[in-house]
């Protein structure tokens, strides 16, 4: 299963980079972003992929870069871009579906780590330090929209910057921190219909304006088609589970992964990883 997933990653990466390099560089953008992949594939760190003893036999003809090349490379904005455009790819090889849900994952880490920019907040059912994946999923395409940010930070309010950035035109559902009316207007811009529950269930909004589509919301959960948007919401619950279950997901932030850039980096990585895992089961089931 791991060598069929490389071989995926592989020909998606080279076809990705081609014609993309930086003039006299030792190493293609390809060779970076293919020596990290490897490093996240394993939960290993970078210098651990750095080592050809560590590669299959088939692998260890070409040089690798050394693991101050690879810190150097992988902040280049070249190498951002490059990732940000493979997992983009990989998103839009699927249609789309009508309707995309919305929530957040905690990524804790230590309570003694020295990691000044991770923060204390909400994390399982307890108070935990580290930092939060807030995603936006859609059950045919993956994660669609995401971000990384300190685990205090509001799911809602952090709700803005991914809802401005969807596609248009859908659902979105959410839980009760989404009933918000800026959430909603917000979300009309794309139009989109937010779907949230009831902040205080049994209880009336109040004598103050609403957003028209806050109303509609309430509307559609009156009604059969409203329930089930609701109740399709675990989806993106399993969509987190499988994030984490596969061979090379999203484990626990291992003591290397520190600070938010290096955070978004092996998150993108495991993203990445996990939509090329999706499609490959894709084409399996339609062959």
């Amino acid at each position: 299963m791991e060598n069929e997933l490389w071989k995926k990653v592989y020909q998606t990466v080279t076809e990705a980079a081609r014609n993309k390099s930086l003039k006299r560089a030792t190493y293609t953008h390809a060779d970076i972003v293919l020596t990290y992949l490897w490093a996240v594939l394993h939960d290993r760190p970078i210098y651990w992929a750095c080592k050809k003893t560590n590669w299959p036999i088939y692998y260890r003809r070409k040089p690798l870069p050394n693991p101050s090349t690879m810190t150097r490379r992988l902040r280049t904005l070249h190498i951002q871009k490059l990732l940000r455009e493979i997992e983009s790819n990989l998103v839009n090889l699927i249609p789309r579906s009508v309707c995309r849900y919305i929530d957040a994952k905690p990524l804790p880490i230590g309570g003694c780590s020295k990691d000044k920019q991770s923060r204390f907040g909400r994390g399982a059912s307890c108070i935990a330090r580290g930092y939060k994946l807030y995603a936006v999923s859609d059950i045919q395409q993956g994660f669609v929209q995401w971000t990384i940010r300190p685990m205090n930070q509001n799911e809602a309010k952090v709700a803005t910057d991914l809802i401005s950035n969807l596609d248009s035109g859908g659902y979105l559902v959410g839980d009760s921190a989404y009933d918000c009316n800026k959430r909603y207007d917000i979300a009309s811009r794309r139009s989109v219909q937010l779907i949230a529950c009831h902040r205080q269930k049994g209880k009336a909004l109040g004598h103050r304006r609403h957003s028209p589509y806050r109303l509609r919301s309430r509307e559609l959960l009156e009604r059969p088609f409203g329930q089930s948007l609701i109740k399709a919401r675990t989806s993106i619950e399993r969509m987190f589970g499988n994030l984490v279950s596969f061979a090379g997901g999203l484990k626990p932030l291992p003591h290397w992964v520190r600070t938010l850039f290096r955070v978004r980096m092996w998150v993108r990585a495991k993203i990445i990883l996990y939509h090329l895992w999706r499609l490959q089961n894709y084409e399996r089931k339609s062959a």
